[in-house]
């Protein structure tokens, strides 16, 4: 009788902690990842092979329509919609001839916030870096039983 009681303070525990969104969901990034530089190089009169070599494959690739080729990608961020990107290429007589979708496209605010979150507050004009190297410093150089650079 106890284990069962046990048990359902247990199981109970652990439903109102999952329920709570405590659990860790990670990011999850699924499909296709471009480049805008390589996307860039993209010409029109490129053959199937050249921008196979240069895209890789696609993730939709339609038996029905062998003139499309659809790159996508998702994006799922814990507690946001899941974002779906497309890039599509269109091909006649297996020649490159229109690109189109919002691949590279991002929320500007979103941007703004994941600047914010990755600033480490360092003054825009700083010039020096973390490593002096002036004379005048009177610093241990981190070495382990090499004494002080004081000539002790």
């Amino acid at each position: 009788m106890q284990k069962l009681i046990t048990l359902l303070v247990f199981t109970m525990l652990a439903l109102s902690v999952a329920g709570c969104h405590i659990v860790y969901k990670p990011d999850v990034q699924q499909g296709n990842l471009l480049d805008k530089k390589t996307v860039d190089q993209l010409k029109p009169g490129m053959t199937k092979h050249q921008v196979l070599v240069l895209m890789g494959t696609p993730s939709v690739n339609s038996p029905f329509d062998q003139s499309r080729w659809d790159y996508v990608s998702t994006f799922s961020r814990r507690g946001a919609p899941m974002k779906v990107r497309t890039f599509t290429l269109t091909f006649n007589n297996d020649t490159l001839v229109r690109t189109e979708g919002d691949f590279f496209a991002q929320d500007a605010q979103q941007l703004v916030k994941d600047s914010k979150k990755y600033n480490a507050g360092y003054p825009a004009n700083e010039t020096q870096g973390d490593k002096n190297t002036s004379p005048d410093d009177k610093k241990d150089n981190g070495g382990f039983g090499q004494g002080s650079n004081d000539g002790h």
